[in-house]
Protein backbone atom coordinates (compact mmCIF):
# COMPACT_ATOMS: atom_id res chain seq x y z
CA UNK A 1 0.00 0.00 0.00
CA UNK A 2 2.77 2.44 0.90
CA UNK A 3 4.68 1.83 -2.32
CA UNK A 4 1.54 2.35 -4.38
CA UNK A 5 0.78 5.60 -2.52
CA UNK A 6 4.37 6.84 -2.96
CA UNK A 7 4.23 6.24 -6.70
CA UNK A 8 0.92 8.13 -6.97
CA UNK A 9 2.35 11.08 -5.03
CA UNK A 10 5.48 11.12 -7.21
CA UNK A 11 3.36 11.08 -10.37
CA UNK A 12 1.45 14.13 -9.09
CA UNK A 13 4.68 16.01 -8.41
CA UNK A 14 6.28 15.09 -11.72
CA UNK A 15 3.14 15.82 -13.71
CA UNK A 16 3.24 19.44 -12.52
CA UNK A 17 6.99 19.67 -13.09
CA UNK A 18 6.94 18.30 -16.65
CA UNK A 19 5.06 21.37 -17.84
CA UNK A 20 8.12 23.51 -17.08
CA UNK A 21 10.15 21.64 -19.70
CA UNK A 22 10.10 22.35 -23.42
CA UNK A 23 9.05 19.46 -25.69
CA UNK A 24 12.04 17.16 -25.96
CA UNK A 25 13.57 18.51 -22.74
CA UNK A 26 15.31 15.90 -20.60
CA UNK A 27 13.96 15.08 -17.14
CA UNK A 28 16.24 14.42 -14.15
CA UNK A 29 17.77 10.96 -14.03
CA UNK A 30 16.19 8.14 -12.03
CA UNK A 31 19.02 8.37 -9.50
CA UNK A 32 18.41 12.09 -9.04
CA UNK A 33 14.67 11.50 -8.52
CA UNK A 34 15.37 8.76 -5.96
CA UNK A 35 17.58 11.10 -3.94
CA UNK A 36 15.37 14.15 -4.32
CA UNK A 37 12.07 12.52 -3.35
CA UNK A 38 13.53 9.90 -0.99
CA UNK A 39 11.76 7.01 -2.75
CA UNK A 40 12.88 3.67 -4.12
CA UNK A 41 14.02 3.07 -7.72
CA UNK A 42 10.94 0.89 -8.20
CA UNK A 43 8.70 3.80 -7.22
CA UNK A 44 10.46 6.09 -9.71
CA UNK A 45 10.14 3.48 -12.45
CA UNK A 46 6.40 3.10 -11.82
CA UNK A 47 5.85 6.86 -11.75
CA UNK A 48 7.70 7.41 -15.04
CA UNK A 49 5.77 4.53 -16.62
CA UNK A 50 2.52 6.23 -15.60
CA UNK A 51 3.61 9.49 -17.21
CA UNK A 52 4.56 7.61 -20.37
CA UNK A 53 1.11 5.99 -20.41
CA UNK A 54 -0.44 9.46 -20.12
CA UNK A 55 1.58 10.67 -23.11
CA UNK A 56 3.43 13.32 -21.08
CA UNK A 57 6.84 11.65 -21.21
CA UNK A 58 8.79 9.47 -23.63
CA UNK A 59 11.75 7.30 -22.67
CA UNK A 60 14.78 6.47 -24.78
CA UNK A 61 16.81 3.44 -23.69
CA UNK A 62 20.23 4.53 -22.51
CA UNK A 63 19.35 8.23 -22.68
CA UNK A 64 16.63 8.82 -20.10
CA UNK A 65 13.16 10.37 -19.98
CA UNK A 66 12.06 13.43 -21.99
CA UNK A 67 8.99 15.60 -22.20
CA UNK A 68 6.78 14.39 -25.01
CA UNK A 69 5.87 16.54 -27.98
CA UNK A 70 2.74 18.63 -27.60
CA UNK A 71 -0.32 16.55 -28.27
CA UNK A 72 -2.48 17.24 -31.24
CA UNK A 73 -6.05 18.28 -30.65
CA UNK A 74 -8.30 15.42 -29.69
CA UNK A 75 -10.26 13.97 -32.62
CA UNK A 76 -13.87 14.97 -32.95
CA UNK A 77 -16.13 12.47 -31.22
CA UNK A 78 -18.29 10.41 -33.53
CA UNK A 79 -21.94 9.51 -33.16
CA UNK A 80 -22.12 6.13 -31.40
CA UNK A 81 -25.82 6.33 -30.53
CA UNK A 82 -26.57 3.68 -33.18
CA UNK A 83 -24.95 1.10 -30.89
CA UNK A 84 -27.85 1.30 -28.43
CA UNK A 85 -30.12 -0.23 -31.06
CA UNK A 86 -27.58 -2.84 -32.11
CA UNK A 87 -26.71 -3.97 -28.58
CA UNK A 88 -30.38 -4.26 -27.65
CA UNK A 89 -30.81 -6.89 -30.34
CA UNK A 90 -30.34 -9.67 -27.80
CA UNK A 91 -33.55 -8.73 -25.98
CA UNK A 92 -36.06 -10.20 -28.40
CA UNK A 93 -38.48 -13.00 -27.50
CA UNK A 94 -36.34 -15.69 -29.14
CA UNK A 95 -33.03 -14.52 -27.66
CA UNK A 96 -31.71 -15.19 -24.17
CA UNK A 97 -30.96 -11.83 -22.53
CA UNK A 98 -27.42 -11.33 -21.27
CA UNK A 99 -26.22 -9.02 -18.54
CA UNK A 100 -22.57 -8.04 -18.66
CA UNK A 101 -22.01 -6.36 -15.31
CA UNK A 102 -18.50 -6.42 -13.84
CA UNK A 103 -19.17 -3.93 -11.04
CA UNK A 104 -19.08 -6.58 -8.30
CA UNK A 105 -15.67 -7.76 -9.52
CA UNK A 106 -14.21 -4.31 -10.06
CA UNK A 107 -14.81 -3.49 -6.38
CA UNK A 108 -11.98 -5.87 -5.51
CA UNK A 109 -9.80 -5.15 -8.59
CA UNK A 110 -9.71 -1.35 -8.72
CA UNK A 111 -7.15 0.23 -6.43
CA UNK A 112 -8.68 2.81 -4.05
CA UNK A 113 -7.37 6.40 -4.00
CA UNK A 114 -4.05 7.10 -2.29
CA UNK A 115 -4.33 7.05 1.49
CA UNK A 116 -7.47 4.90 1.54
CA UNK A 117 -7.12 1.63 3.47
CA UNK A 118 -7.94 -1.33 1.23
CA UNK A 119 -10.41 -3.47 3.17
CA UNK A 120 -12.04 -4.38 -0.17
CA UNK A 121 -9.03 -6.06 -1.80
CA UNK A 122 -9.22 -9.48 -3.38
CA UNK A 123 -5.53 -10.42 -3.33
CA UNK A 124 -2.65 -10.67 -0.90
CA UNK A 125 -0.98 -7.46 0.14
CA UNK A 126 2.26 -6.91 -1.81
CA UNK A 127 4.16 -7.57 1.41
CA UNK A 128 2.74 -11.11 1.46
CA UNK A 129 3.34 -11.83 -2.21
CA UNK A 130 6.49 -13.86 -2.98
CA UNK A 131 7.94 -11.21 -5.28
CA UNK A 132 11.57 -12.32 -4.98
CA UNK A 133 10.69 -15.97 -5.49
CA UNK A 134 8.52 -15.05 -8.48
CA UNK A 135 11.26 -12.93 -10.00
CA UNK A 136 13.78 -15.73 -9.56
CA UNK A 137 11.34 -18.30 -10.99
CA UNK A 138 10.60 -16.12 -14.01
CA UNK A 139 14.32 -15.56 -14.62
CA UNK A 140 15.05 -19.29 -14.47
CA UNK A 141 12.03 -20.04 -16.66
CA UNK A 142 13.22 -17.59 -19.30
CA UNK A 143 16.48 -19.50 -19.62
CA UNK A 144 14.80 -22.84 -20.23
CA UNK A 145 15.21 -24.15 -23.79
CA UNK A 146 12.07 -23.39 -25.74
CA UNK A 147 10.62 -21.23 -22.97
CA UNK A 148 9.12 -18.83 -25.52
CA UNK A 149 7.88 -21.51 -27.86
CA UNK A 150 4.35 -22.78 -28.31
CA UNK A 151 3.23 -24.97 -25.39
CA UNK A 152 0.88 -27.96 -25.65
CA UNK A 153 -2.70 -26.68 -25.77
CA UNK A 154 -3.58 -28.65 -22.61
CA UNK A 155 -0.60 -27.20 -20.74
CA UNK A 156 2.90 -28.35 -19.89
CA UNK A 157 2.82 -32.04 -18.87
CA UNK A 158 4.88 -31.40 -15.74
CA UNK A 159 2.52 -28.64 -14.59
CA UNK A 160 -0.54 -30.77 -15.27
CA UNK A 161 1.04 -33.55 -13.24
CA UNK A 162 1.70 -31.17 -10.34
CA UNK A 163 -1.91 -29.96 -10.29
CA UNK A 164 -3.19 -33.56 -10.49
CA UNK A 165 -1.16 -34.47 -7.38
CA UNK A 166 -2.43 -31.37 -5.60
CA UNK A 167 -6.08 -32.14 -6.33
CA UNK A 168 -6.12 -35.84 -5.48
CA UNK A 169 -4.28 -39.11 -5.84
CA UNK A 170 -7.00 -40.57 -8.08
CA UNK A 171 -6.46 -37.94 -10.79
CA UNK A 172 -3.92 -38.20 -13.58
CA UNK A 173 -2.27 -35.47 -15.68
CA UNK A 174 -4.57 -36.38 -18.55
CA UNK A 175 -7.53 -35.23 -16.40
CA UNK A 176 -6.13 -31.70 -16.11
CA UNK A 177 -6.15 -28.62 -18.38
CA UNK A 178 -4.00 -25.58 -17.58
CA UNK A 179 -6.01 -22.34 -17.60
CA UNK A 180 -5.32 -18.62 -17.37
CA UNK A 181 -6.33 -18.43 -13.70
CA UNK A 182 -9.47 -19.37 -11.80
CA UNK A 183 -11.84 -16.84 -13.38
CA UNK A 184 -11.04 -18.14 -16.85
CA UNK A 185 -11.56 -21.71 -15.66
CA UNK A 186 -14.96 -20.87 -14.15
CA UNK A 187 -16.09 -19.13 -17.34
CA UNK A 188 -14.98 -22.09 -19.47
CA UNK A 189 -16.79 -24.55 -17.18
CA UNK A 190 -20.03 -22.57 -17.25
CA UNK A 191 -19.99 -22.33 -21.05
CA UNK A 192 -19.26 -26.03 -21.36
CA UNK A 193 -21.85 -27.36 -18.94
CA UNK A 194 -25.00 -25.32 -19.56
CA UNK A 195 -26.64 -23.82 -22.67
CA UNK A 196 -27.74 -20.18 -22.77
CA UNK A 197 -30.96 -19.67 -20.90
CA UNK A 198 -30.42 -22.61 -18.55
CA UNK A 199 -30.55 -22.28 -14.76
CA UNK A 200 -27.36 -22.73 -12.76
CA UNK A 201 -27.49 -23.31 -9.01
CA UNK A 202 -25.20 -21.08 -6.96
CA UNK A 203 -24.50 -20.66 -3.28
CA UNK A 204 -26.09 -17.63 -1.66
CA UNK A 205 -24.15 -15.49 -1.00
CA UNK A 206 -21.42 -16.28 -3.52
CA UNK A 207 -18.50 -14.89 -5.51
CA UNK A 208 -19.61 -11.96 -7.76
CA UNK A 209 -17.15 -12.91 -10.51
CA UNK A 210 -18.91 -16.21 -10.99
CA UNK A 211 -22.34 -14.55 -11.08
CA UNK A 212 -21.07 -12.07 -13.67
CA UNK A 213 -19.61 -14.87 -15.81
CA UNK A 214 -22.86 -16.86 -15.62
CA UNK A 215 -25.02 -13.92 -16.64
CA UNK A 216 -22.67 -12.88 -19.43
CA UNK A 217 -23.01 -16.42 -20.78
CA UNK A 218 -26.80 -16.13 -20.72
CA UNK A 219 -27.32 -18.42 -17.72
CA UNK A 220 -29.85 -17.84 -14.95
CA UNK A 221 -28.29 -18.06 -11.46
CA UNK A 222 -30.61 -19.64 -8.88
CA UNK A 223 -29.62 -19.15 -5.21
CA UNK A 224 -29.22 -21.97 -2.69
CA UNK A 225 -28.62 -20.65 0.85
CA UNK A 226 -25.38 -21.25 2.74
CA UNK A 227 -24.94 -21.45 6.50
CA UNK A 228 -21.86 -21.94 8.68
CA UNK A 229 -21.56 -25.54 7.42
CA UNK A 230 -21.75 -24.70 3.74
CA UNK A 231 -24.52 -25.14 1.18
CA UNK A 232 -27.71 -26.64 2.66
CA UNK A 233 -28.30 -30.09 1.09
CA UNK A 234 -32.06 -30.21 1.61
CA UNK A 235 -32.52 -26.90 -0.19
CA UNK A 236 -30.09 -28.01 -2.89
CA UNK A 237 -32.10 -31.17 -3.56
CA UNK A 238 -35.28 -29.09 -3.80
CA UNK A 239 -33.58 -26.65 -6.20
CA UNK A 240 -32.41 -29.43 -8.52
CA UNK A 241 -35.91 -30.89 -8.54
CA UNK A 242 -37.85 -27.66 -9.14
CA UNK A 243 -35.51 -25.96 -11.64
CA UNK A 244 -34.16 -28.88 -13.65
CA UNK A 245 -30.68 -27.35 -13.33
CA UNK A 246 -27.74 -29.41 -14.50
CA UNK A 247 -24.97 -27.40 -12.81
CA UNK A 248 -24.12 -26.39 -9.25
CA UNK A 249 -21.21 -24.03 -8.58
CA UNK A 250 -19.88 -24.22 -5.04
CA UNK A 251 -16.85 -23.41 -2.91
CA UNK A 252 -16.68 -26.21 -0.32
CA UNK A 253 -13.58 -24.81 1.39
CA UNK A 254 -13.47 -21.29 2.92
CA UNK A 255 -16.42 -20.15 0.86
CA UNK A 256 -16.35 -16.60 -0.49
CA UNK A 257 -17.63 -14.49 1.22
CA UNK A 258 -18.71 -16.36 4.37
CA UNK A 259 -15.59 -18.47 4.94
CA UNK A 260 -17.74 -21.56 5.56
CA UNK A 261 -16.37 -25.08 5.10
CA UNK A 262 -18.75 -27.75 3.78
CA UNK A 263 -19.38 -30.07 6.74
CA UNK A 264 -18.31 -33.73 6.47
CA UNK A 265 -21.91 -34.93 6.70
CA UNK A 266 -22.93 -32.74 3.76
CA UNK A 267 -20.13 -33.48 1.30
CA UNK A 268 -21.36 -36.84 0.02
CA UNK A 269 -24.95 -35.65 0.05
CA UNK A 270 -24.14 -32.65 -2.18
CA UNK A 271 -22.37 -34.80 -4.77
CA UNK A 272 -25.14 -37.42 -4.61
CA UNK A 273 -27.83 -34.76 -5.14
CA UNK A 274 -26.07 -33.63 -8.30
CA UNK A 275 -25.50 -37.20 -9.49
CA UNK A 276 -29.19 -38.06 -9.00
CA UNK A 277 -30.16 -34.97 -11.01
CA UNK A 278 -27.74 -35.84 -13.82
CA UNK A 279 -25.89 -32.62 -12.99
CA UNK A 280 -22.32 -31.43 -12.57
CA UNK A 281 -20.74 -29.80 -9.52
CA UNK A 282 -18.21 -27.08 -10.36
CA UNK A 283 -15.91 -27.11 -7.33
CA UNK A 284 -14.10 -23.78 -7.01
CA UNK A 285 -11.22 -24.62 -4.66
CA UNK A 286 -9.75 -21.11 -4.77
CA UNK A 287 -8.67 -20.79 -1.11
CA UNK A 288 -7.03 -24.13 -0.25
CA UNK A 289 -3.60 -22.50 -0.06
CA UNK A 290 -4.99 -19.61 2.01
CA UNK A 291 -5.44 -21.86 5.04
CA UNK A 292 -4.57 -20.27 8.39
CA UNK A 293 -1.82 -21.66 10.60
CA UNK A 294 -4.28 -22.53 13.40
CA UNK A 295 -6.68 -24.49 11.16
CA UNK A 296 -7.08 -28.22 11.59
CA UNK A 297 -6.64 -30.83 8.86
CA UNK A 298 -8.37 -29.84 5.63
CA UNK A 299 -10.91 -32.03 3.87
CA UNK A 300 -9.83 -33.33 0.49
CA UNK A 301 -11.42 -31.80 -2.60
CA UNK A 302 -14.73 -33.26 -3.71
CA UNK A 303 -12.99 -34.21 -6.97
CA UNK A 304 -10.50 -36.43 -5.15
CA UNK A 305 -13.09 -39.20 -4.71
CA UNK A 306 -15.32 -38.83 -7.74
CA UNK A 307 -14.86 -41.71 -10.20
CA UNK A 308 -18.12 -40.88 -12.00
CA UNK A 309 -16.97 -37.43 -13.15
CA UNK A 310 -19.70 -35.47 -11.37
CA UNK A 311 -17.21 -32.85 -10.13
CA UNK A 312 -15.40 -30.39 -12.37
CA UNK A 313 -12.60 -28.97 -10.24
CA UNK A 314 -11.14 -25.44 -10.48
CA UNK A 315 -7.80 -24.56 -8.89
CA UNK A 316 -5.49 -21.55 -9.24
CA UNK A 317 -2.09 -20.32 -8.10
CA UNK A 318 -3.13 -16.68 -8.34
CA UNK A 319 -4.68 -16.05 -4.92
CA UNK A 320 -1.69 -17.29 -2.94
CA UNK A 321 0.98 -15.66 -5.11
CA UNK A 322 0.26 -12.59 -7.24
CA UNK A 323 -2.68 -11.21 -9.26
CA UNK A 324 -0.47 -11.44 -12.34
CA UNK A 325 0.47 -15.11 -12.02
CA UNK A 326 -2.67 -16.14 -13.85
CA UNK A 327 -2.10 -19.88 -13.94
CA UNK A 328 -4.79 -22.33 -12.88
CA UNK A 329 -6.28 -25.70 -13.73
CA UNK A 330 -9.52 -27.43 -14.68
CA UNK A 331 -9.81 -31.10 -13.74
CA UNK A 332 -12.57 -33.35 -15.07
CA UNK A 333 -13.28 -36.92 -16.09
CA UNK A 334 -15.25 -38.27 -19.03
CA UNK A 335 -16.59 -36.67 -22.22
CA UNK A 336 -16.96 -33.27 -20.57
CA UNK A 337 -13.17 -32.90 -20.60
CA UNK A 338 -13.13 -32.77 -24.39
CA UNK A 339 -15.75 -30.03 -24.41
CA UNK A 340 -13.80 -28.04 -21.82
CA UNK A 341 -10.66 -28.45 -23.93
CA UNK A 342 -12.39 -27.34 -27.11
CA UNK A 343 -13.86 -24.21 -25.54
CA UNK A 344 -10.54 -23.21 -24.04
CA UNK A 345 -8.70 -23.67 -27.33
CA UNK A 346 -11.28 -21.56 -29.19
CA UNK A 347 -11.14 -18.82 -26.55
CA UNK A 348 -7.42 -18.46 -25.94
CA UNK A 349 -5.43 -21.21 -27.75
CA UNK A 350 -3.23 -21.79 -24.67
CA UNK A 351 -1.75 -20.20 -21.56
CA UNK A 352 1.54 -18.40 -22.38
CA UNK A 353 4.44 -20.78 -21.92
CA UNK A 354 6.66 -18.39 -19.93
CA UNK A 355 3.97 -18.15 -17.24
CA UNK A 356 3.62 -21.93 -17.11
CA UNK A 357 7.39 -22.39 -16.91
CA UNK A 358 7.62 -19.77 -14.15
CA UNK A 359 4.84 -21.49 -12.22
CA UNK A 360 6.71 -24.79 -12.45
CA UNK A 361 9.91 -23.17 -11.24
CA UNK A 362 8.09 -21.55 -8.32
CA UNK A 363 6.25 -24.60 -6.98
CA UNK A 364 9.36 -26.72 -7.37
CA UNK A 365 11.62 -24.39 -5.39
CA UNK A 366 12.38 -24.44 -1.63
CA UNK A 367 10.88 -20.94 -1.47
CA UNK A 368 7.41 -22.33 -2.21
CA UNK A 369 6.84 -24.16 1.07
CA UNK A 370 8.42 -21.29 3.02
CA UNK A 371 6.01 -18.89 1.35
CA UNK A 372 2.99 -21.05 2.20
CA UNK A 373 4.03 -21.24 5.86
CA UNK A 374 4.50 -17.47 5.99
CA UNK A 375 1.09 -16.81 4.43
CA UNK A 376 -0.62 -19.25 6.80
CA UNK A 377 0.90 -17.58 9.86
CA UNK A 378 0.30 -14.02 8.66
CA UNK A 379 -3.31 -14.62 7.67
CA UNK A 380 -4.05 -16.18 11.06
CA UNK A 381 -2.57 -13.16 12.85
CA UNK A 382 -4.43 -10.68 10.68
CA UNK A 383 -7.74 -12.52 10.99
CA UNK A 384 -7.36 -12.54 14.78
CA UNK A 385 -6.52 -8.83 14.83
CA UNK A 386 -9.47 -7.90 12.59
CA UNK A 387 -11.90 -10.13 14.49
CA UNK A 388 -10.91 -8.58 17.82
CA UNK A 389 -11.07 -5.04 16.44
CA UNK A 390 -14.50 -5.54 14.87
CA UNK A 391 -16.01 -7.16 17.96
CA UNK A 392 -14.59 -4.46 20.22
CA UNK A 393 -15.25 -1.34 18.17
CA UNK A 394 -18.11 -2.37 15.85
CA UNK A 395 -20.29 -4.63 17.98
CA UNK A 396 -23.43 -3.74 16.02
CA UNK A 397 -21.99 -5.50 12.94
CA UNK A 398 -22.69 -9.21 13.37
CA UNK A 399 -19.83 -11.62 12.70
CA UNK A 400 -21.51 -15.02 12.62
CA UNK A 401 -18.50 -17.08 11.54
CA UNK A 402 -14.75 -16.65 12.04
CA UNK A 403 -13.07 -18.60 9.23
CA UNK A 404 -9.83 -20.57 9.49
CA UNK A 405 -8.89 -19.85 5.89
CA UNK A 406 -9.26 -17.24 3.18
CA UNK A 407 -8.62 -13.56 3.71
CA UNK A 408 -11.94 -11.94 4.60
CA UNK A 409 -14.70 -11.50 7.19
CA UNK A 410 -18.41 -11.30 6.30
CA UNK A 411 -20.39 -8.88 8.48
CA UNK A 412 -24.15 -8.48 8.66
CA UNK A 413 -25.53 -5.00 9.18
CA UNK A 414 -28.46 -4.32 11.49
CA UNK A 415 -31.62 -2.82 10.10
CA UNK A 416 -32.77 -2.52 6.47
CA UNK A 417 -30.53 -3.70 3.65
CA UNK A 418 -30.71 -0.19 2.17
CA UNK A 419 -28.24 1.00 4.86
CA UNK A 420 -25.48 -0.99 3.13
CA UNK A 421 -24.89 1.51 0.34
CA UNK A 422 -24.84 4.44 2.77
CA UNK A 423 -22.23 2.73 4.95
CA UNK A 424 -19.99 1.83 1.99
CA UNK A 425 -20.03 5.47 0.82
CA UNK A 426 -19.46 6.84 4.32
CA UNK A 427 -16.55 4.45 4.84
CA UNK A 428 -14.84 5.64 1.66
CA UNK A 429 -15.23 9.25 2.79
CA UNK A 430 -13.62 8.24 6.09
CA UNK A 431 -10.66 6.72 4.24
CA UNK A 432 -11.42 3.00 4.20
CA UNK A 433 -12.77 1.00 1.24
CA UNK A 434 -15.08 -1.92 2.03
CA UNK A 435 -16.87 -4.33 -0.31
CA UNK A 436 -20.69 -4.08 -0.34
CA UNK A 437 -22.61 -7.30 0.17
CA UNK A 438 -25.26 -6.80 -2.53
CA UNK A 439 -23.14 -8.09 -5.46
CA UNK A 440 -22.69 -11.42 -3.63
CA UNK A 441 -26.41 -12.23 -3.98
CA UNK A 442 -28.16 -13.15 -7.22
CA UNK A 443 -31.58 -12.41 -5.70
CA UNK A 444 -32.80 -10.02 -3.03
CA UNK A 445 -30.40 -10.19 -0.06
CA UNK A 446 -31.86 -11.06 3.35
CA UNK A 447 -29.96 -8.17 4.95
CA UNK A 448 -27.21 -5.67 4.31
CA UNK A 449 -23.64 -6.94 4.54
CA UNK A 450 -20.09 -5.78 4.02
CA UNK A 451 -16.99 -7.86 3.36
CA UNK A 452 -13.71 -6.85 4.98
CA UNK A 453 -10.36 -8.12 3.70
CA UNK A 454 -7.51 -8.59 6.15
CA UNK A 455 -5.29 -10.18 3.49
CA UNK A 456 -5.03 -7.03 1.36
CA UNK A 457 -3.59 -4.75 4.08
CA UNK A 458 -0.10 -4.45 5.50
CA UNK A 459 -0.76 -5.89 8.96
CA UNK A 460 -2.43 -5.43 12.36
CA UNK A 461 -1.60 -1.73 12.62
CA UNK A 462 -3.38 -0.93 9.37
CA UNK A 463 -6.27 -3.17 10.40
CA UNK A 464 -6.66 -1.20 13.65
CA UNK A 465 -6.62 2.11 11.78
CA UNK A 466 -9.09 0.81 9.19
CA UNK A 467 -11.55 -0.32 11.84
CA UNK A 468 -11.17 3.06 13.57
CA UNK A 469 -12.10 4.79 10.31
CA UNK A 470 -15.03 2.42 9.81
CA UNK A 471 -16.23 3.27 13.32
CA UNK A 472 -16.00 6.93 12.35
CA UNK A 473 -18.13 6.21 9.27
CA UNK A 474 -20.80 4.44 11.32
CA UNK A 475 -20.90 7.30 13.82
CA UNK A 476 -21.12 9.78 10.95
CA UNK A 477 -24.20 8.02 9.64
CA UNK A 478 -25.75 8.38 13.08
CA UNK A 479 -25.05 12.10 13.14
CA UNK A 480 -26.71 12.40 9.73
CA UNK A 481 -29.82 10.60 10.94
CA UNK A 482 -29.09 7.42 8.99
CA UNK A 483 -27.63 5.38 11.81
CA UNK A 484 -27.25 1.62 11.96
CA UNK A 485 -29.55 0.51 14.79
CA UNK A 486 -27.90 -1.62 17.43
Amino acid sequence: MQQRSSAAELVTSLRAEVNRYSPGGKLPSSRALVERFNVSPVTVSRAVAQLVAEGLVVTRPGSGAFRAEVRRAAPVAGDTSWQEVSLSGDSGPEVVPRTVDASGVLVTLDAPPAGVIEFNGGYLHPGLQPERALAAALARAGRRPGAWGRPPTDGLPELRAWFAREIGATLTPSDVLITAGGQSALTTALRALAPPGAPVLVESPTYPGMLAAARATGLRPVPVPVDEDGVRPELLEDAFRTTGARVLVCQPLFQNPTGAVLAPGRRERVVRAARNAGAFVVEDDFARRLVHADAGPLPEPLAAHDPDGVVVHVRSLTKVTSPSLRVGALAARGPVLERLRAIQVVDSFFVPRPLQEAALELVGSPAWERHLRTVAAELADRRTAMTAAVRTHLPELALAHVPSGGGTLWLRLPGPAARESALVSAALRAGVAVAPGRPYHCAEPPAGHIRLSHAAVSGPAEIAEGVRRLREAVDGLGAAGDSLPG
